[in-house]
C-alpha cells in the first residue's frame, strides 16, 4: 500500500483518539484527508465518527483490515495493543504515533511497506511538527526506494532490502532510463552515491515501461506512461477484454504496472467490461466524446469506417490511448481484436496523470443522513458526502452535515423544488461529477431516491444512461422515534404520508383504512402543516373509528436535535395543536402496550415469544427468532 504524495487521499485512514485533546487534534488531521474518520474512544471523547470501548481490540481489528492508523497517543500503547498480532513487514500497515500537542509524530509500523514514513512527514508539515524518520536510507539518501512518489511503482520491492545493504556497505548506483523515458526529479535530486561511467561494480536503477527482471543488485522502476484505449461491442464479457488487454501487454513486453488508466468513447461508460478493465489497473476508466476522437483520426493506422457510422468517430481503442498519453506520445501497440473487443497501447515520455485527462463515469450517491445528528448517521453516507465533487439538497439538510462539507460545491433548494434538485444532481453526474444527493431519515422512505429512478426510467439522455446511481440508507424518522419510546414497531407496522400534495386525499383515507383493519402499528409522516389541518383530524377520525380511546400513540418532534421532543399519550389525547410539520406520529395496534418508569413512558408491541415460549410444544423457527 503506496501512501506517498497524493496516494493519501486515496486512503481510508483512521485517527484513534483516546482523549478530548486528542479528538481535536484527530479532527485537524482528518480535515486533511478526504477519506479520514475519527475513531473515539467511548465517554472520553465528544465527537467521533465512530466510537470504540476497548482500545487493544479495537486497534488490532483496524490492524487487520490494513488500514493506516494514526493513533494521538503514547507510541507504547500502539505497541502493547498491536503486539500480539505483528506478523512481517509485508503483512503490516501503516502505524503512526501523534503527541497530543502534534509535535512528535513516530512511524511505529509499516515505514517503508506500508508507506508510514511518507505519511509521518505529510503530518509534519501539516501539524509544524517533527517526523522521527529512522531508517538509514532515508536519512542518508533523502529518498525513499521501496515507497516511490506518485506514479512510480518499484517492480521488485522483495530485492529492496538486500539492494540497500549493497548502497549502506559502500556501493555506487547507475540510472538507466529507457527512451524515451528521462531520470525522474526525484531520483536526480537525491543523495544517491551515482557512478561514473566507468564503474562496472555500479548497482542499477532501471526506469522503463518494459516488463523486465529485477534483482537484489537491479531495482525496477515502472513509471505511470502508459495507457490503454479500449472499445468492445455492447454486453461484451469483461474477461474478454481483459485478456485481449493483458495479451496485448504480454506480447510488446510491456509492464502492467506501467499502465496509467483505461480510456475509451463516453458511449461506453456504463460498459461493464470497460469499467471492469478499468479496475484492473487500479483506477476507474476513463471516457472521451466522439468528436475528441475524431480528431486524432489523422494519427490513427487503423481507422474504420464502420466504427464512424457506430458511434462517430473512426477508431475507439487507438485514439484513446493516444489522446489520453497526450501530443508527445505515440502507439506502442496497434490495433489489437478479439471477437468483440478490441485495444490499443500509447507511450507517453512523462508520467500520466489519469484524473486529469477524459472524464470519468459519473456517479450519483443518494444519501440518508438520518434525523441528523452525526451519531445516527453511517460511516458509508459520511464517507459518500465527503468525497463528493458535488452536493445537492434542501438547504437544512445540507447544514446538518456542513462539517463534512470542505471542498464540494454546495447546490441548496428549498422545499417544493424536489424534482428541480434531483434533475440537477443527476445532470451533474452525467456530465462525469461525483455527487451526492442527501435526504433526511432515509433516502428511500418518503424521499428523493423514488423520484431519482422515475426519472432515470424515463430517461432520453445518453449521458443520464450512464451514470453510476448508488443510494446509502439512513436511520429513518420511524426508526428513531420507535426506539426513543422503547419498541411500538416489535410486530407488524406499515407507514402512512398524510401529504394531499402528491397523494389524493381519498387514496390516503382509504390506506388509513386498510391499516387499521390490518390493526398494523402505524407511523404518519407529514402529519400536518399550517395549511393542511383538515387531513389531520380526517385522519384522527378514522383512526378512531377503528382504535379504542386508549390507543397508544406517540409524538416525536424534532428528531435527533436539540430541540427534540418525544411524548407517549393515547389516541384520545392526540390533538392537532401537539404536532407540526416537524413530527412523526406512531399510532399503535390493539395490541401496543406503554407503561412507566422512572426515567419516563415506553411503549412496545408484543410480538408473542413469551406465550410461544411459554407453550412445551412451541417450537419457533430459526427465522422467526430474529429480525
Amino acid at each position: 500500500m503506496e501512501l506517498s504524495d497524493s496516494n493519501t487521499d486515496a486512503v481510508h485512514i483512521v485517527v484513534v483518539a483516546l482523549t478530548q485533546a486528542g479528538a481535536e487534534l484527530g479532527a485537524k488531521i482528518a480535515a486533511d484527508f478526504p477519506h479520514a474518520e475519527v475513531h473515539g474512544r467511548s465517554g472520553r471523547v465528544a465527537a467521533a465518527d465512530v466510537w470504540f470501548d476497548d482500545t487493544a481490540a479495537h486497534m488490532r481489528e483496524l490492524f487487520s483490515q490494513r488500514r493506516p492508523i494514526i493513533g494521538v497517543c503514547a507510541t507504547g500503547i500502539l505497541v502493547r495493543c498491536l503486539a500480539p498480532i505483528i506478523k512481517s513487514k509485508d503483512e503490516e500497515g501503516a502505524v503512526i504515533a501523534v503527541s497530543e500537542d502534534g509535535q512528535e509524530i513516530v512511524p511505529v509500523l509499516g515505514g517503508h511497506s506500508a508507506g508510514a514514513n511518507a505519511l509521518a512527514r505529510r503530518l509534519g508539515v501539516l501539524l509544524g511538527g517533527h517526523a522521527a524518520i529512522t531508517s538509514a536510507t532515508d536519512n542518508r539518501y533523502e529518498v525513499v526506494l521501496d515507497d516511490p512518489p506518485t506514479g512510480f511503482v518499484l517492480a521488485n520491492r522483495e530485492h529492496h532490502k538486500a539492494f540497500s545493504a549493497a548502497l549502506l556497505s559502500g556501493r555506487q548506483v547507475a540510472v538507466v532510463c529507457d527512451a524515451p523515458l528521462e531520470a525522474p526529479g526525484w531520483l536526480a535530486s537525491s543523495a544517491l552515491p551515482f557512478a561514473s561511467g566507468g564503474d562496472t561494480n555500479a548497482l542499477e536503477i532501471r526506469v522503463t515501461a518494459s516488463d523486465i527482471e529485477g534483482s537484489e543488485e537491479r531495482l525496477v522502476f515502472h513509471p505511470k506512461v502508459l495507457t490503454v484505449g479500449v472499445g468492445c461491442e455492447r454486453d461484451t464479457p469483461a474477461e474478454q477484454v481483459q485478456a485481449l488487454v493483458q495479451r496485448s501487454l504480454v506480447d510488446a513486453s510491456l509492464s502492467a504496472h506501467a499502465v496509467a488508466g483505461v480510456f475509451s468513447v463516453e458511449l461506453k461508460a456504463d460498459e461493464p467490461a470497460v469499467l471492469e478493465a478499468g479496475k484492473q489497473f487500479g483506477h476507474s476508466a476513463r471516457f472521451f466524446s466522439p468528436s475528441q476522437l475524431e480528431a486524432l483520426t489523422p494519427r490513427i493506422p487503423n481507422p474504420s469506417d464502420v466504427v464512424f457510422r457506430e458511434v462517430g468517430c473512426h477508431g475507439v481503442a487507438e485514439p484513446s490511448a493516444l489522446l489520453a498519453a497526450g501530443n508527445d506520445a505515440q502507439l506502442v501497440v496497434t490495433k489489437q481484436k478479439s471477437a468483440r473487443a478490441t485495444c490499443a497501447v500509447a507511450m507517453s515520455p512523462t508520467v500520466i496523470r489519469p484524473g486529469a485527462v477524459g472524464r470519468a463515469r459519473g456517479a450519483l450517491a443518494v444519501v440518508g443522513i438520518g434525523p441528523g445528528d452525526a451519531s445516527m448517521r453511517s460511516p458509508a453516507v459520511s464517507m459518500a458526502i465527503a468525497n463528493a465533487h458535488h452536493v445537492v439538497g434542501y438547504r437544512l439538510y445540507l447544514d446538518l452535515v456542513a462539517e463534512l462539507l470542505t471542498s464540494q460545491t454546495r447546490h441548496d433548494y428549498e422545499l417544493g423544488e424536489e424534482a428541480d434538485r434531483v434533475r440537477h444532481a443527476i445532470e451533474l453526474a452525467a456530465g462525469g461529477a461525483n455527487v451526492a444527493l442527501v435526504c433526511s431519515g432515509d433516502a428511500g422512505i418518503y424521499a428523493m431516491a423514488s423520484l431519482v429512478f422515475e426519472m432515470l426510467d424515463d430517461a432520453q439522455s445518453n449521458s443520464w444512461k450512464t451514470i453510476d446511481v448508488q443510494v446509502a440508507p439512513g436511520i429513518s424518522a420511524l426508526q428513531v422515534a420507535a426506539a426513543r419510546v422503547g419498541a411500538p414497531l416489535g410486530h407488524d407496522f406499515c407507514a402512512i404520508s398524510l401529504s394531499d400534495l402528491l397523494t389524493p386525499r381519498a387514496v390516503i383515507e382509504e390506506r388509513l383504512r386498510a391499516a387499521c383493519a390490518g390493526d398494523f402499528v402505524i407511523a404518519l409522516y407529514n402529519p400536518i402543516s399550517k395549511k393542511r389541518v383538515a387531513t389531520f383530524e380526517r385522519a384522527m377520525s378514522i383512526l378512531r373509528e377503528h382504535r379504542g380511546p386508549r390507543t397508544v400513540a406517540v409524538i416525536a418532534k424534532n428528531l435527533g436535535r436539540r430541540d427534540e421532543l418525544v411524548s407517549v399519550l393515547t389516541l384520545d389525547e392526540l390533538r392537532a395543536e401537539d404536532v407540526d410539520m416537524l413530527s412523526t406520529v406512531l399510532i399503535g395496534s390493539t395490541a401496543t402496550r406503554s407503561f412507566a418508569r422512572t426515567n419516563g413512558q415506553y411503549a412496545y408491541t408484543p410480538r408473542g415469544y413469551r406465550v410461544a415460549l411459554d407453550r412445551e410444544d412451541a417450537l419457533i423457527p430459526h427465522e422467526e427468532t430474529e429480525s
